[in-house]
């Protein structure tokens, strides 16, 4: 079979297309799928610099993320057989022809949505709606903001925040991303500054979400702030927080940032860490009931991954590049066969 493998630590360039692959073979437990898509999310072009906290032996294949069709069941499985339709998160091998996935970690494909919002769903839904619905505790009536509205965990938390009744406020780098956000539900956008090396700058976005949360909100104040970017963005998005609010650390795509604790203080807030992968492993239970709330509103159609390039097999790199540049709006999927 077919896999673009990382044979040494680099970015994208680095990946070799080995065409004479052996294909894996489902053990106990696990199911064989065909891949058709392969969602790319940025933990994927860390792993391939190993600046990941996983580092699998190489050679390997990039991807945790896959829609396709089961071709082979391992042992001890139940509930899937062959020619099922499935989405299925690996720790890696996902661009490839064929991986081998948990059956835990797997879950039916809904009649009606194709394999590749299929694949573009679980890690950037997942996340946001644990962020959400289980770290913030988000209600209906309340004013969520947004950071980096326009990537994949944004676009999906965008959505998530108006299934579940809140104001959305959305952010982003540009008019057009902006834009895209405001499609995908968000009740106000504002577009900030790429570069806030000036304290101006800084001070202007504060004063910019405020505006926006009063435009849509009676109370006028962000109850929750979402941030997949930190930097020189999360202090004057903090400063932006309400009374009792709640910021979520949900990435560092700009940076690590430092915050003055002292603005806790003074807000009552509360800074929540958004480890997805590390609350699945603790708690899978938990896990497989938010998952069924997300894949109920997949097939009624209340949320929709937004797929922002398509790329064939043949072009796989060019989706990292792309996270890499941050020029990925939505999701960047791999359509493999």
């Amino acid at each position: 079979m077919r896999a673009w493998r990382s044979h040494q630590t680099g970015g994208p360039d680095t990946l070799v297309l080995d065409t004479d692959v052996a294909p894996p073979v489902a053990g106990p437990g696990q199911v064989l799928v065909r891949v058709t898509a392969a969602a790319l999310n940025y933990p994927d072009l860390l792993l391939i610099q190993d600046l990941y906290q996983a580092r699998p032996p190489r050679p390997f294949a990039p991807g945790s993320e896959v829609a396709g069709v089961v071709v082979a069941v391992g042992a001890d499985v139940e509930g899937y057989t062959v020619g099922d339709r499935v989405i299925a998160l690996v720790p890696h091998g996902g661009l490839s022809e064929q991986v081998v996935a948990a059956a835990d970690d797997c879950v039916q494909l809904p009649d009606g949505v194709d394999d590749a919002a299929g694949a573009a769903l679980r890690i950037t839904f997942a996340t946001s709606h644990y962020a959400l619905r289980d770290r913030a505790k988000l209600q209906p009536g309340e004013t969520l903001v947004v950071l980096g509205a326009a990537g994949g965990v944004g676009l999906a938390a965008v959505q998530l925040g108006k299934a579940m009744g809140a104001h959305v406020v959305a952010t982003a780098s540009s008019a057009d991303k902006a834009a895209i956000a405001k499609k995908n539900g968000a009740d106000a956008v504002l577009v900030y500054s790429t570069s806030l090396d000036d304290p101006a700058a800084a001070k202007a976005l504060t004063g910019d979400i405020r505006a926006a949360c009063q435009a849509v909100s009676p109370r006028g104040e962000a109850d929750v702030i979402y941030d997949p970017m930190g930097g020189a963005y999360a202090e004057p998005a903090f400063r932006a927080l309400g009374w009792q609010g709640r910021y979520l650390v949900v990435g560092f795509t700009a940076g690590i940032p430092k915050l003055p604790l002292n603005l806790t203080l003074l807000k009552n807030a509360a800074i929540l860490g958004v480890f997805y992968g590390e609350f699945s492993r603790r708690d899978p239970a938990l896990r497989r009931a938010y998952n069924d709330e997300i894949m109920g509103w997949l097939a009624d159609g209340t949320i929709r991954p937004h797929i922002g390039l398509r790329l064939p097999f043949e072009r796989a790199p060019e989706g990292l590049k792309a996270l890499g540049a941050r020029q990925a709006v939505g999701k960047i999927v791999v359509e493999v066969g």
